[in-house]
């Protein structure tokens, strides 16, 4: 038996904040050479899955490494902001260190103190991915791209995950996929992190 529908959720490619270890949020950083480079190799894979449909968010980062994809499948990009990446408020721009010194609580959790909970991602990220399925024709399949926080939550709030282990689902390198099909009205991850592309962070909501 096969899936009635398929995701393949891209994460964006690399910027200059994730080589400098720093939290990007939704502070609106654009792909930096390498990432260019990294949005057409693995757009050049991805379009031989023949995707019915590509949807990014809003984001620079992720829409240009969408537009990779697009340009080689003739697709237009639907941008959607509920496929940003998790606001993290005041962490935005530092780097883990920084964030541990000025907000060791807080780090400890992993818990933005002026940005958004797990859970409030998780529920954003994965009512936008439900939207998108619901648009994907019986049998077809569509690209989602992300960010590595956003794409992590979103996946495990609809594969039916609990918060308390979230963290089974490990990050996502920059411009690395998973793959979600749906079976008799359930999700389940096919692959994930696949692509050869660098190895995760410690982190992926930077």
């Amino acid at each position: 038996m096969t899936e009635s529908k398929r995701l393949v959720l891209w994460r964006h490619g690399q910027t200059i904040w994730n080589t400098e270890g720093r939290f990007q949020g939704q502070t609106d950083i654009p792909l930096d050479e390498t990432g260019e480079a990294q949005a057409a190799s693995a757009a050049s894979r991805l379009a031989t899955l023949r995707p019915d449909a590509i949807f990014s968010s809003d984001l620079s980062r992720a829409s240009g490494t969408a537009a990779r994809l697009s340009r080689l499948t003739g697709l237009a990009i639907t941008l959607d902001k509920d496929l940003r990446e998790r606001s993290g408020g005041s962490w935005e721009g530092l780097t883990d260190a920084e964030i541990a010194v000025r907000f060791p609580a807080e780090r400890a959790t992993w818990e933005p103190p002026d940005g958004e909970s797990t859970t409030a991602v998780a529920d954003r990220v994965g009512a936008a991915l439900h939207r998108v399925a619901a648009q994907v024709p019986d049998g077809g399949l569509a690209v989602v791209v992300s960010h590595g926080a956003a794409l992590r939550l979103g996946m495990a709030r609809i594969l039916g995950l609990t918060d308390d282990v979230f963290g089974v689902l490990g990050p996502l390198s920059n411009c690395s996929w998973s793959v979600l099909g749906l079976r008799n009205g359930r999700w389940r991850l096919l692959e994930h992190n696949a692509g050869t592309l660098p190895e995760p962070v410690l982190s992926d909501d930077r």
